[in-house]
């Protein structure tokens, strides 16, 4: 009796953070996995990235996010971090391309998010992610100043793999 209800215990929880996970991928539209298309991308100043891979999995109240990219010098860094849709601050790991180590994330609505990325307490770029209707196409729109505090204005477009 007691094995049942510990079973039933854990599958409930399982089904519900199921569902939570299933509601917040329909919620956010980027959860997925998308690739960079350089041909549609623009970079200013240049050059861009060789090509770029993003994962965005959903949390009960945010994201995951893994990027891995090839930069013009043939270098391959990987970063990432996990946030809330709560406008705090959260830590990059790994090398952040614009050499942020905190972003902070807000959702502006299922299609739409913004985030602000620093380096201690100095912003150094913004970032606004828009999805397209039909959740095919992502444009990530970032302005600020580069790790050499040179300045930079961003279209990057990727299209969904998953």
């Amino acid at each position: 009796m007691k094995r049942r209800l510990k079973l039933s215990a854990v599958l409930s929880l399982l089904l519900a953070t199921s569902a939570t996970m299933l509601a917040q991928a329909q919620k956010d539209a980027h959860i997925g996995t998308w690739k960079l298309n350089v041909a549609k991308s623009k970079f200013n100043p240049g050059p861009g990235y060789k090509s770029e891979t993003r994962t965005y999995e959903a949390t009960a109240d945010g994201y995951k996010f893994q990027g891995e990219r090839v930069n013009p010098d043939g270098s391959t860094p990987k970063y990432g971090f996990t946030v809330k849709y709560d406008n705090k601050n959260y830590p990059v790991t790994g090398k952040d391309p614009g050499g942020a180590d905190t972003i902070a994330v807000k959702l502006v609505d299922a299609n739409d998010i913004e985030s602000t990325s620093k380096k201690g307490h100095e912003v150094l770029y913004t970032s606004k992610v828009m999805v397209s209707p039909d959740r095919k196409m992502m444009t990530i729109t970032t302005k600020g100043k580069n790790p050499d505090g040179e300045p930079f204005d961003d279209v990057q477009v990727y299209d969904r793999q998953e």
